[in-house]
């Protein structure tokens, strides 16, 4: 089975075949060349005539009874034998006059045919015939039907029943309106039993009766729904290149081709242009089955596809003289016309309103940022009727409206990755996008609609989605079972309200409308250019922040390092006095002059600190893959005698793992917090004093997205001291703080922890505190205790 094929028909069709009694494949319906089957309806007759010297190349079978010559007689001749030099001319001229060049490729664009009176014999025995003709490659196909009874055609008695039909056309406001118009007015103008609008659910999908008019009696279709397979994708392609078709009778006998084949194709001559083209034998026992005779359609078109049909049924068998073909030709292309102008009026007022809407939104996109964009009010999520909005930018991930689902966020920047930056792809059927049942999609919390807007190709994205709608749907066959076998071996089921089967659609959301793509692509440029502002100013920022903190860097070292001279000056001074005229001075100016020189001490102390920390700032890491635990050896090789002073035994639970740091600057965090648990270690008689160092899988708290969604490996430094307050976490990570005295829990400058989130910092991990309030597990002691985590990078052998 061809690809195409196998794409059109649905599991369920599929399905249905093999419950068919006989052997019918639905695929060989759906393959069929329904242009080229060979012959026409048996009222009229066709001849082909080359187009340069009019000889005939290709001649319908009925000739003799049609035309009066047998097909044998005209093969190979010219047809100007049959309605002479005068009339070919004008056949001609007439196929000029509706192709817009001088040839005409039979498969591209719409078919055009022009319509003209022919008479055949002499003025005793004279014939009239209408003529439709038309351009197919090198041939000029001519089709004569006999004219009917009646008289010619007169326009003037037809056009103001046309004009009428017209002027109520104009007047409808809605879609439904209109095609309710348009049925009473084709019904009036050709006396059949039944006419309907059909419109189709997308290119492939089912069709819809939304509009009716039937004679009294007959069973309503109004409303019901008519599985795809009724009309196959060669049927819809014929019907998009021509606006009407007419079936005079089902029970036609066809007349054949001579030849069969041509010469110069090895197939039938192709009849998508032909007024008289033969009907599927499928299409006929389809009408049948329906109780149909006679049938018309006229195409509904917008902008160039398909959107529907206006299909005429009759009781009996039916003939429609060329010039109501023509008017009914035209009422279609005017009912497609209002079509869409309605169409159009709609998605302008609708356009309106989301700009509106849009204007709303965009007065707070401009002075706000992303994290105000999505908080509740901001009208991001209601400008699309979505049921949620998300923002992804760079680790952000940011929500409006009901909560993301889960499996939408990994679906999310694939589905980017996959679109054109800036261009809108939106889908109200995205379980079948994705190739799942509907519920497999509900199990996998996957949305039935979503509308996206790629930012660049780093998975930035501004998108909305919908939950699921579950659409209730009755059919006028089981659309699980489109073919079954009919009364009397017919293979094609009858349709109607008489059988009518109720379903629930499911997997499709509320669909996104042309309006709503639109405004998608405003909001996108406007996003795209506030981002991109925002990303010039911050970088403008950031390169202005590197350079203030390179110039702090810089004075606090060039400070450091200044003072300490004057500094030394002053105690050196201070020493000397004491030791010159001790003897001489009272108590009280002996006791200032010493403290001037522990304060100069002292100051030189925090110069010390000071100077290291504005060094951390400028002195490259030397990263290295290394083992955390034999930095831990080191650190403990001057921390170790702290711990011992203090009492606090160290405990490691396990092996430290591999990590990529700088080995110094590792063991300065690890020495700095070792003494900092031996200092406010628990007091005497609380308990055993311990110092837990491990390593723990956790996530970092306040990060919104890591990477993949994973935690990541934090090293921890735990005691069961005295703890830390909440309220005081962040103070003492502050340069020269501490929560006690100087000379209280060991003294000390208060650096410690300041240098140690700058280390951690540098290594571009995060360092945060824990101290329980309450009392602590009975494994850790006597007090609440501090936990501090920190984070470096991985190398990646050690990530899971």
């Amino acid at each position: 089975m061809p690809d195409d094929v196998q794409g059109w028909l649905t599991p369920r069709a599929v399905a249905a075949e093999a419950g068919v009694s006989q052997d019918f494949d639905l695929s060989q319906c759906v393959r069929e060349p329904i242009h080229l089957l060979g012959g026409v309806q048996s009222y009229g007759a066709l001849i082909a005539a080359r187009w340069d010297d009019a000889v005939v190349d290709t001649v319908s079978r009925n000739a003799a009874e049609v035309l009066g010559l047998a097909a044998g007689e005209l093969l190979g001749r010219p047809v100007t034998e049959l309605i002479g030099d005068e009339q070919w001319a004008l056949a001609r001229e007439s196929a000029e006059a509706v192709t817009d060049s001088g040839a005409a490729a039979p498969q591209e664009g719409p078919a055009s045919s022009g319509v003209l009176p022919l008479t055949l014999g002499d003025e005793g025995g004279a014939r009239l015939f209408d003529v439709t003709v038309h351009r197919n490659g090198d041939l000029l196909v001519l089709e004569f039907e006999p004219r009917s009874e009646g008289g010619p055609f007169v326009f003037q008695n037809f056009y103001p029943r046309v004009r009428r039909a017209l002027q109520k056309l104009q007047g409808a406001t809605d879609v439904t309106e209109c095609c309710a118009a348009a049925v009473r007015e084709i019904r009036t103008l050709t006396g059949y039993d039944r006419v309907v609008a059909y419109r189709f659910d997308g290119r492939d999908g089912p069709g819809q009766v939304i509009a009716e008019d039937r004679s009294e009696g007959r069973e309503p279709w109004l409303d019901l729904w008519f599985p795809a397979s009724d009309i196959p994708p060669q049927a819809r392609r014929l019907y998009a290149r021509n606006w009407i078709r007419v079936i005079g009778d089902v029970d036609d006998r066809t007349a054949g081709l001579v030849p069969e084949l041509r010469a110069d194709t090895g197939e039938p001559l192709d009849l998508s242009a032909s007024v008289l083209r033969t009907v599927s034998g499928y299409h006929l026992e389809y009408l049948r089955n329906i109780g149909v005779a006679s049938s018309m359609s006229v195409s509904l078109l917008q902008e160039g596809e398909l959107w529907g049909l206006i299909a005429c049924h009759g009781d009996e068998p039916t003939r429609l003289s060329p010039e109501v073909r023509a008017a009914c030709e035209f009422f279609g292309i005017a009912l497609s016309l209002q079509l869409a102008a309605v169409a159009g009026r709609e998605e302008a007022d609708e356009l309106a309103r989301n700009r509106r809407a849009l204007a709303a939104v965009l007065a707070r996109l401009t002075s706000g940022a992303p994290d105000d964009w999505m908080r509740p009010g901001s009208g991001l999520a209601e400008l699309l009727d979505a049921d949620g909005a998300v923002l992804l930018r760079g680790t952000e991930t940011l929500t409006a409206g009901a909560p993301l689902p889960d499996a939408l966020s990994g679906l999310l920047a694939r589905l980017a990755q996959d679109g054109s930056v800036g261009e809108v792809w939106s889908s109200d059927r995205l379980p079948e996008a994705l190739g799942l049942e509907p519920e497999e999609a509900e199990a996998e919390g996957i949305p039935a609609g979503l509308l996206l807007l790629p930012f660049n190709r780093d998975g930035d994205l501004l998108a909305w989605w919908r939950r699921e709608q579950p659409a209730p749907r009755e059919w006028a066959a089981d659309p699980s079972r489109p073919v079954r076998t009919g009364p009397g071996g017919e293979r094609l089921t009858p349709r109607g309200s008489a059988a009518v089967y109720r379903a629930t659609v499911r997997g499709r959301s509320a669909p996104w409308s042309p309006a709503q793509r639109v405004v998608a692509g405003e909001l996108w440029r406007e996003v795209s250019g506030l981002l991109t502002r925002q990303v010039v100013a911050l970088e403008a920022r950031n390169t202005e922040l590197a350079r203030t903190n390179e110039d702090l860097d810089s004075f606090a070292h060039a400070a450091a390092h200044d003072l300490k001279e004057p500094l030394r000056g002053i105690s050196n001074a201070a020493a000397f006095i004491v030791e010159d005229a001790g003897t001489v001075l009272d108590t009280t100016s002996l006791r200032r002059l010493t403290t001037v020189r522990r304060l100069a001490e002292r100051m030189d102390g925090l110069l010390d600190s000071l100077l290291h920390f504005s060094r951390l700032g400028q002195v490259g890491l030397e990263r290295e893959a290394l083992s955390v635990d034999e930095v831990l050896d080191d650190a403990l090789v001057v921390a170790g005698g702290r711990l011992a002073e203090q009492g606090v035994t160290l405990v490691r639970p396990a092996a430290l793992p591999r990590l990529r740091a700088d080995r110094e600057r590792l063991r300065e965090v690890l020495e700095n917090l070792l003494v900092n648990a031996a200092k406010y270690a628990a007091d005497e008689g609380a308990g055993e004093r311990r110092v837990w160092v491990e390593a723990v899988r956790t996530a970092v708290p306040g990060q919104a997205r890591e990477e993949g969604g994973a935690t990541v490996t934090a090293l921890v430094v735990r005691d069961n001291g005295i703890g830390i307050p909440a309220g005081q976490q962040a103070d003492v990570l502050q340069l020269f703080r501490r929560l006690h005295r100087r000379d209280e829990r060991g003294g000390g400058s208060g650096v410690g922890l300041a240098v140690v989130k700058r280390i951690v910092e540098r290594h571009g991990g995060r360092l945060w505190l824990e101290s329980p309030a309450a009392a602590p597990d009975a494994d850790c002691g006597g007090g609440p205790g501090t936990a501090v985590w920190f984070t470096l990078e991985e190398p990646p052998e050690a990530r899971p």
